[in-house]
């Protein structure tokens, strides 16, 4: 790695004439953030929904900080955790960031989503959203730009088994919803259907495809849009 640039005396992004101008670090104001990287799971935080008791949702040891969604061994399992509170909308003109990085413990017998949603204890089947979906049957993942129930979907390619994956995707504000994994441009969605009249909240879930338990496990989770 090469030696970093060094700024001691710090670096601004705030107008000169503006209350932050003598700040030494870049403005916290120029976009809403939210990163959580599970080093700390506080329940209350999130809105759960299961389908069969015995499911849970918790920290798990490895490097990074983990958290765990794990189903009881019943077909059609449901666990799902909702951030409270839809704080981020589409919003033309305000370009949007998600990323997140997981892994499923069985790619195939499974349905996996990630991304923003309304809220709604059916987050296969939602009606409102911008989010990663991967059906029960194939290791194929689809990016979906979901308003009033139709949508726009775009391939962002497979997961395995039990390895991590980071799917992402970019809003850039006009025309276009670019679709990421691994950090590498795999597709682009037209924003036909995307939902603007809608808050959306952050949503991870799991469901089992046969009577075998499964287990999401998220590294990390992030979102930013501009103000």
């Amino acid at each position: 790695m090469s030696t970093p640039t060094r700024f001691p005396f710090g670096i601004g992004t705030a107008e000169v004439d503006s209350p932050l101008k003598a700040f030494v670090a870049p403005s916290p104001f120029k976009w809403h953030t939210f990163f959580d990287d599970f080093d700390y799971f506080v329940a209350a935080s999130w809105t759960v929904t299961e389908t069969q008791a015995g499911a849970t949702q918790a920290l798990v040891d490895g490097d990074g900080g983990l958290l765990a969604l794990v189903n009881t061994a019943v077909d059609n399992d449901l666990n799902s955790i909702q951030k409270v509170g839809e704080s981020f909308r589409f919003t033309a003109g305000k370009k949007l960031i998600f990323a997140c990085r997981f892994k499923v413990s069985d790619a195939t017998q499974s349905d996996v989503v990630v991304g923003l949603q309304i809220t709604d204890t059916t987050p296969l089947d939602v009606t409102d959203g911008v989010f990663f979906i991967k059906a029960d049957d194939a290791a194929t993942v689809a990016l979906l730009v979901e308003k009033n129930n139709v949508n726009t979907s775009t391939a962002a390619g497979s997961l395995a088994n039990d390895t991590f994956t980071e799917l992402a995707f970019y809003y850039n504000g006009v025309d276009a919803v670019e679709v990421f994994k691994d950090s590498v441009l795999v597709g682009r969605s037209v924003v036909t259907n995307l939902p603007d009249d809608e808050d959306l909240t952050i949503t991870l879930a799991v469901q089992n495809g046969d009577a075998n338990a499964r287990t999401l496990t998220v590294d990390y989770v992030f979102v930013a849009k501009e103000r």
